[in-house]
């Protein structure tokens, strides 16, 4: 690579020595003898590593169907129920802060997921495909999906966390660009009654759930959650916006923020009908897109919901088809006003509904074959966008699209040897607007002991642009590009996994990837209005180590680097929001055993290009939670300190700020208690 990384000397003292100490207090605990819980009489006659390998060693969003880690095509992590209560994980973007290769950045409005070095800033999550229960939930608008608060599913509700990196599209098509990632929610019956939950934090933040869940029969089984958050928010300067007609760079009451969820689940037999909703409303404090500051009137409201029905129906002892339909929609409104006149408001929205289908079927008929083929379907109903001033009444766009798309794929596990697998798979997708797309996939995977797994993989994959980066143009800051092409990767990977003495789990990822046609937001030289053009490509090599352990004794630790090199390939610049280091160090230790946790995290991030050519400084993210259950029959209990230090960072933003950086939060809090009746 053109730099030379340099690992940050604070973060390898700090992440050896946390490691290490957990290590030996692991090994002291471990060595005392066999503590004492109270278990089902089949668990605790289980072994730790036989209980690890119900929990986290199998996967199905790889290959659209469950297989060992071992031999998914991909590096794969797990994050189960257990570890997001134990570090206090408030949304999915919290889960990604804690993953190897994974950065977040947010605007006071959005989240955004970077992955391998790659964050464009205000992109939307558009290259990260993100599915419930393998339902995808990105739009068909802008390809976004919320993973703050405006997600459409519940924390508590998530059984565990399925996150497969590298292209996807071979089996997903669009969107699964960098990503994969599966969140597998629970079962009535592992709520099996009523469940109630409260919480409250830092700058006036509620939130209450009330869950119910049963088995009833022998076959059937219902979960249906409800939620609600209120946030009153921060108030927060800009310096900006320092001065006296702007209220000295202070916004009051602006930040806030408030959600529901709704969400269902019910099953029979090989039946699984499944339904979730969310609406969020969030105040925006910066003065985004030139509005006027200090005005609580500007704000956005997303909503997303899906409903999916699936049957999995066996043939036999080797075949099975599944079938699924759904239904999704989509519908943002933006609430801006202007320092020209402060009773014009101007309102922006995007309105999408789709529905379609998928047939599916696998077969492991053949020996040493593991067989997928199936057929997908989507027809979007409608892609609108309209943007327009209330008083007096201007339109400015009024756009209205529907669309296709239709799709094949094929993908084989063959066995070579016992400890040598070739998995080969394609997809070819055809849109009504773009024309096709072919994507392959190929991974061999070897064992070459019995600890020891080596992976080679080569994939592609694409995205469409949406119908906002063709179409959104609104006289005043952007304009459309109806002849956009689809971005392309292709990306080479090596990893190792070895597993090491007792619990011990060591994994190495090399990376290197090709960005061709990358769709990129710049303003036109001719009359200054945002457009979205084909007109970057990039590159980036990296390494990503990981080490991780659970000792008998209930003491869980994991600690990860990346280091990676991301650059426009045609002027050899670093690209924005790409930080070159990324560590992180996770450890849970039971205070008291099988009933109160001392979670702690430490994540480390380098500096970060701007859009202004500056860097964000590098900064540490220190948080910490004590958790309990059982202490008392049904309870939980949990409380949380986020940024404990009281790290001072920003983050960087789009195009559409006068800041440069966004000023991330300080030290905040959060309590929260769960009672199951």
């Amino acid at each position: 690579m053109r730099d030379n990384f340099e690992v940050p000397k604070g973060f390898c003292i700090l992440s050896v020595c946390l490691f290490l100490a957990v290590c030996f207090l692991g090994m002291s605990l471990s060595q005392a003898g066999e503590p004492e819980g109270d278990v089902s009489r089949e668990l605790s006659q289980m072994t730790l590593e036989q209980l690890m390998e119900i929990k986290v060693s199998r996967v199905y969003a790889a290959s659209k169907h469950e297989q060992k880690v071992t031999q998914a095509p991909s590096s794969v992590t797990i994050i189960t129920a257990d570890e997001i209560k134990k570090y206090g994980h408030r949304t999915i973007a919290d889960i990604l802060r804690s993953v190897r290769g994974f950065y977040v950045t947010n605007d006071r409005n959005y989240s955004y997921v970077g992955v391998r070095g790659f964050g464009r800033p205000s992109d939307y999550n558009a290259r990260v495909l993100i599915m419930i229960d393998g339902h995808s939930v990105n739009d068909n608008i802008y390809y976004s999906v919320g993973i703050g608060e405006d997600f459409v599913l519940n924390l508590d509700l998530i059984d565990r966390v399925e996150i497969v990196r590298g292209p996807g599209s071979s089996l997903y098509g669009t969107n699964a660009f960098f990503a994969v990632i599966n969140i597998v929610t629970k079962q009535g019956s592992e709520i099996n009654g009523i469940e109630v939950s409260g919480e409250a934090g830092s700058f006036n933040t509620y939130r209450g759930r009330v869950s119910y869940g049963n088995k009833t029969g022998s076959n059937a089984d219902i979960l249906l959650s409800s939620s609600a958050l209120d946030s009153k928010g921060q108030n927060l300067f800009f310096k900006e916006y320092a001065a006296p007609s702007t209220n000295n760079g202070s916004a009051r009451h602006c930040d806030y923020e408030g959600n529901y969820t709704l969400f269902s689940k019910f099953s029979y037999g090989g039946f699984v009908l499944e339904g979730a909703y969310v609406s969020r409303t969030k105040g925006i404090p910066t003065g985004a897109f030139e509005t006027r500051f200090d005005d609580t009137r500007n704000r956005t409201t997303d909503e997303s919901g899906y409903v999916d029905l699936s049957y999995d129906l066996g043939l036999g002892q080797y075949s099975s088809v599944q079938a699924r339909m759904y239904y999704g929609r989509y519908y943002y409104k933006g609430n801006y006003t202007y320092e020209e006149d402060a009773e014009t408001v101007n309102k922006d929205s995007g309105a999408g509904d789709w529905v379609g289908g998928e047939l599916k079927l696998f077969s492991s008929k053949f020996e040493g074959h593991n067989l997928i083929m199936g057929t997908e379907y989507q027809y979007n109903l409608r892609q609108d966008q309209k943007n327009y001033d209330v008083r007096p009444y201007s339109l400015y766009l009024n756009d209205k699209r529907d669309s296709a798309i239709w799709a094949l794929y094929v993908q084989d596990e063959f066995q070579i040897l016992k400890n040598l697998i070739l998995n080969a798979g394609i997809r070819y997708d055809h849109y009504e607007t773009f024309g096709s797309a072919t994507s392959p996939r190929l991974a061999l995977i070897y064992g070459p002991w019995a600890d020891t797994t080596v992976k080679l993989i080569y994939g592609e994959a694409f995205r469409t642009p949406n119908v906002y980066e063709l179409y959104y143009q609104d006289g005043t800051f952007f304009k459309s590009n109806p002849d956009l092409k689809p971005e392309k990767i292709k990306t080479y990977e090596m990893i190792i996994e070895q597993s090491v003495g007792k619990g011990w789990h060591v994994s190495v990822s090399g990376f290197y990837y090709r960005i061709q046609d990358l769709i990129s937001e710049r303003a036109d030289p001719a009359d200054g209005l945002l457009i979205f053009e084909n007109i970057e490509d990039a590159r980036a090599r990296g390494l990503e180590f990981e080490i991780d352990k659970k000792w008998e004794s209930g003491i869980e630790g994991r600690a990860s680097y990346s280091i990676q090199d991301t650059r426009n390939e045609r002027t050899d610049e670093r690209l924005t929001n790409s930080p070159k280091h990324l560590a992180k160090v996770n450890m849970s230790v039971p205070l008291i055993r099988d009933g109160l946790f001392l979670g702690v995290e430490e994540q480390y991030m380098s500096k970060r290009k701007t859009l202004a050519e500056k860097d964000a400084d590098s900064f540490f993210v220190t948080n910490a939670t004590l958790y309990s259950k059982n202490l008392l029959k049904g309870m939980e209990i949990s409380g949380s300190v986020y940024n404990l230090f009281g790290a001072t960072y920003g983050d960087p933003v789009g195009s559409g700020f006068r800041q440069d950086l966004i000023e991330q939060d300080g030290r905040s809090f959060r309590m929260k208690l769960t009672y199951r009746f």
